[in-house]
């Protein structure tokens, strides 16, 4: 196996935080009263974005590299 790298990190970052928002959203649409929704979600965009960034991030890292 791999040693673990920003660009490993940050894909299993974005794809917790989207089965998490989805959760959220799924539960909400079937009618369950989810305390704090709206700062979970804004929780799991933040989570998203810098896991983009950290996969940017590496890989112009990397390219430079070359």
């Amino acid at each position: 196996m791999e040693d673990w790298d920003l660009t490993t990190i940050g894909l299993i970052v974005i794809v917790s935080s989207i089965t998490v928002a989805g959760t959220i959203i799924g539960a909400i649409l079937l009618g369950f009263s989810v305390s704090g929704a709206a700062y979970l979600i804004i929780i799991t965009l933040v989570l998203i974005v810098m896991g983009a960034i950290s996969i940017f991030y590496e890989n112009t890292k990397t390219s430079f590299q070359k």
